[in-house]
This record gives C-alpha cells, structure tokens and sequence, in this order.
C-alpha cells in the first residue's frame, strides 16, 4: 500500500514514515498542504495521515482538497489533545479515523492495519471487469457509470458468471448453480435470461461482455468474441 503522511512537525513525519517503511508501507511525506498540487497527476495513495493543523490556501482546508483530488483514499486524522471539534468535523467531512497526538506507535500501526483490512474487504466485496462494476453487498451494478436495475434472477446469473471472468460457464452447471435444477433438464431458461442481461449490460456497448461460447455455454469478458 501507499501512504502519504502530511504532516507539519518534521520530525515526527520522519518517526511516523519509518515506523511505516518497516512494515513494508511505500510511504511519502509532506509538511504543506499546497503541496499536494505539486504532486504528479498519475500519483495514487491508498491512504493518507493528515495533521489537522496542516497549513494549506485550498479555502476548504486540506482535507477537502485531498479528498477532491483522491476521493476514494482512507484518511486517518493526526490531531491535537484539545480538537475535539476539529476530529468531529473531519470524521463528518469524509476522514475515516482520527488518532489524538501524541500517540503510541503500536495505536498508530494498529488503526493503519485495521483500515487496511477494511479496504480489502471492500475490494472483495466488488466485481469489476471492463467498465462493469457489481456490489456484492448492496447488488448495485454499473457499467460505465450506468446503473442498471437488474431482478433477483438476473442479478445471481451475472455474478454467476463473474466467478469465471473470460472462462466459458456450461450451460449444464449455469443451470444447476443458478436455478438449482438438474442439469440435464431440458428448458431454455438459461438462453432466456443471457438475452435479458445482454439487453440490460450490453446495451449501447461497442464492447460486449457476455459470450456465446458455442457447445459449451456461456462467458463473461474474455477476448474472442462469439455472438
């Protein structure tokens, strides 16, 4: 993981960036809040520990512009003893955590550690291949940026399908996975279904995503296309 410690006392952004680097963080550091512009385009972090007090000329405080600029990065706030306000505020701003100094480093490694996991969680919790994006949790499926409102049925075929990205799924094992029947039941519902999503996933797409992988049955993703 990446992480980005903006933090005004020097040294204790040096302390912090070691006691990262030694559990195999890729860490950087800054002391300013402009400098977050200075930073290249291309540059990603998955996590920041932001100093509330940090200066910056962004009118919305620094972390707003952070959040702006990297609107699905963690962020743990670094506050002072008495910013009971300024923790409230920054959790109510889109801060996941706050961690009041000085703090221990054991306290430190154990609240990075537990966002960690939750960010991994949450990665696992989403299917995304191409410009498709599915929720496992909340069943929310887009595709580039699109909600589509799929039914119960619909919704456990794509996923279905998803579990083998660029794999063909049989048809027999479709049928016996998602409808719960035998699988040598004689019944086109599985054909049914693949056109209803097909509508629904592929409509307007110069990019199919669902396949017709012939005498087996169907995939999802892949790059030889078979209607």
């Amino acid at each position: 993981m990446r992480l980005l410690v903006a933090e005004l006392d020097a040294a204790l952004a040096a302390a912090v960036k070691l006691l990262l680097e030694q559990e195999h963080f890729a860490v950087q550091c800054i002391s300013h809040g402009d400098q977050l512009a200075g930073l290249p385009a291309e540059t990603v972090f998955d996590m920041v520990l932001l100093d509330t007090t940090l200066p910056a000329s962004c009118a919305d405080g620094p972390l707003r512009c952070l959040l702006r600029r990297w609107p699905d990065t963690s962020v743990i706030l670094l506050c002072a003893d008495t910013a009971v306000e300024q923790r409230v505020q920054g959790l109510n701003a889109g801060a996941d955590d706050a961690l009041v100094k000085p703090f221990v480093p054991a306290e430190l490694l154990a609240r990075v550690n537990a966002l960690a996991r939750r960010r991994n969680r949450q990665v696992h919790d989403e299917f995304a291949l191409d410009d498709l994006q599915v929720n496992r949790v909340s069943h929310q499926v887009k595709r580039a940026g699109r909600f589509i409102e799929l039914s119960p049925k619909e919704y456990a075929l794509l996923e279905f399908l998803l579990r083998s990205p660029g794999k063909p799924v049989p048809r027999n094992t479709i049928i016996e996975e998602v409808w719960r029947m035998h699988p040598h039941t004689i019944t086109n519902v599985v054909d049914v279904y693949i056109n209803y999503l097909r509508r629904k996933i592929d409509y307007g797409s110069d990019r199919p995503l669902i396949r017709t992988i012939r005498g087996v049955g169907y995939q999802i993703g892949g790059n030889h296309f078979h209607r």
